[in-house]
């Protein structure tokens, strides 16, 4: 007797248990909303604009250590800049493609002049600067860090 009633009980489990989820799915889940980061209704307005010439650097400095301290990854979306503070997001735009690259700004440079920004091998590549060497850009600061 008891043994019929655990298989009608396990027979109804699994059913309800099926309907309980649907029914949270649908109810429940309606409610939630992605973080507005992952869906920006308007494009991040840059602080500034500016253009200047770019150029960029790859694998002589590849595992070096940047001005800020951290490892250089000529792979990384990451960028030298004489003035801005460690950390800024710099959007570096190629205008006569549209193609732009974020980058963040961990060392110093470039050293030559009348260059505005070094970029790594990375965003040169999506830029199409790495066949050029140089070429001239239109940058948008996006965000510096707040000091501590």
């Amino acid at each position: 007797m008891w043994h019929r009633l655990d298989i009608m009980r396990n027979r109804l489990l699994v059913p309800w248990a099926a309907i309980r989820w649907v029914l949270l799915m649908f109810l429940v889940a309606q409610g939630l909303q992605a973080p507005l980061v992952a869906h920006p209704s308007e494009p991040i307005k840059p602080l500034k604009v500016w253009h200047g010439l770019a150029s960029w650097y790859g694998g002589r400095f590849h595992g070096r250590t940047t001005a800020n301290g951290e490892t250089y990854d000529m792979n990384a979306a990451t960028a030298a800049h004489a003035t801005l503070p460690f950390g800024s997001l710099v959007r570096v735009v190629n205008p006569r493609t549209g193609q732009s690259r974020v980058v963040r700004i961990n060392d110093r440079g470039p050293f030559v002049q009348g260059r505005e920004i070094d970029v790594s091998y990375e965003a040169a590549n999506r830029l199409g600067l790495a066949d050029r060497g140089l070429m001239r850009v239109r940058l948008e600061l996006l965000e510096v860090p707040q000091r501590r």
